[in-house]
């Protein structure tokens, strides 16, 4: 299925337009659901959002403390889980709040979150961390992200009722708002995805399209509730994905006012096996075999899906994908290939691992592709061919959501930079301001 790909340029008038409307409609006081003038961070500062990995602690070293906390607005911890009960829970109690005995009984849950259950974990956890990162920065927002792409299994169900809407909802606030007041400013929903198209066993129904609707319209109505309590607005955001088949099963024009922003996935539009093609391309490059999948394609749907540009975050991811015995054509460049090339690890195509690496291995050619903006990495002697984002890829991605009137960008995943890519984010969204 291929998305409409005229360029988001030729709409920036009407984003312009639109965006001016319901801001002032905003200031006029229409109903608490329409945020779309709320910038997060400040007047005309973009949203710079980081997916944090809470296993990244461990299989990469991830510093909490050492976050770019000034560059960022918001961090989204990934993730909380979802059981069998279809109540919210901890991903993982040893690295989220260090409570590492009671994570040794649930191995189900450890297995899946890919950490080692004799780890040490700092005192108070990832969460103590993560307070002590805040009171550094007060600016600073912290999201609970709940499900990811393993963790979605159980959404359908939680969907399903009123009631077990209203389990989900209740338990997800007590576990992250009320038990940890100031904690956590607001909650993330990542099902990937309603209907169909995520991992193979997960239950999906032809009516999560309404349902997800009623599950984000409730979380609204008692975020909403809570914040009168505590005096404070409560965020609810949602991962969304990139492409068509996807987004044509959620109910964008309904859910958007519930929604402070949406973070669009716009990564991962093709990895091995196959034909090799980019992860994240901005543009849809000459010769390319899908011409829809790419992050231009995938923001004109949204906004001419009445999305507000200014409710719209591009995906940038800090990782690429490798293909293995790819034929010595094209560089590379739309040529079969496998998974699994010969001596590839798990992690090694994260940005802080290949700029250390493979692009200080002379085998390894980079190309640019001028029209998508991204580059690849091409070993001709093995047959490996890795695509991925670099600074100047990152920094193109940044500039089209300054010059197209986004709400700003959305990184998978702050354990995969050495700082590079965020300096380059920064600057670049920063530029002419």
């Amino acid at each position: 299925m291929v998305v409409q790909t005229r360029r988001l340029g030729f709409l920036t008038e009407r984003m312009r337009l639109v965006i001016f409307l319901l801001a002032a409609a905003s200031s006029a006081g229409c109903a608490p659901g329409a945020r779309t003038s709320d910038t997060s961070s400040g007047a005309g500062r973009s949203r710079v959002v980081g997916y944090l990995a809470s296993w990244g602690v461990n299989s990469k070293g991830t510093n909490i403390a050492s976050l770019p906390a000034r560059d960022l607005t918001h961090v989204f911890y990934a993730f909380a889980n979802i059981d069998g009960k279809g109540e919210v829970v901890l991903g993982n109690p040893c690295i989220d709040v260090g409570e590492c005995s009671r994570a040794s009984k649930d191995s189900s849950d450890l297995a899946a979150c890919r950490v080692d259950c004799n780890m040490v974990a700092s005192p108070g956890g990832n969460f103590g961390e993560l307070e002590r990162l805040k009171a550094r920065n007060p600016h600073l927002k912290l999201l609970i992200s709940v499900g990811g792409w393993t963790w979605s299994g159980r959404f359908s169900d939680a969907a399903l009722t009123a009631e077990s809407r209203r389990k989900f909802t209740e338990s997800a606030l007590d576990l992250f708002i009320r038990r940890s007041p100031r904690l956590f400013d607001g909650i993330d929903i990542d099902w990937e995805f309603p209907v169909a198209g995520g991992m193979e066993g997960n239950v999906e129904r032809p009516v999560d399209r309404e349902n997800f609707s009623l599950l984000l319209e409730q979380l609204r109505r008692q975020l909403d509730e809570q914040g009168v309590k505590d005096n404070r607005h409560y965020e609810l955001t949602i991962a969304a994905s990139a492409r068509a088949p996807e987004i044509a099963n959620i109910e964008l024009s309904r859910i958007e006012p519930l929604l402070d922003f949406i973070n669009v996935m716009t990564y991962d539009y093709h990895s091995a096996p196959g034909r090799t093609n980019f992860n994240a391309p901005l543009f849809s490059p000459p010769g390319d075999p899908t011409p829809g999948w790419n992050v231009d394609a995938s923001m004109v749907a949204f906004v001419n899906a009445g999305v507000p540009a200014n409710k719209l975050l591009v995906g940038v991811p800090f990782y690429g994908h490798a293909y293995g015995q790819v034929p010595n054509a094209n560089a590379g460049l739309y040529q079969p290939g496998t998974q699994n090339p010969s001596g590839w690890k798990q992690g090694d195509g994260d940005w802080r691992v290949l700029s250390q690496t493979r692009l200080h291995d002379p085998r390894y050619a980079r190309h640019w592709e001028s029209t998508a903006r991204v580059p690849w990495l091409y070993d001709s002697t093995s047959g490996t061919w890795v695509s991925y984002d670099d600074p100047e890829s990152v920094a193109a991605k940044a500039t089209y959501v300054r010059e197209h009137g986004l709400g700003g960008v959305v990184i998978w995943e702050l354990g995969g930079d050495d700082g590079a890519l965020m300096r380059a984010i920064t600057a670049s969204l920063r530029a002419n301001n």
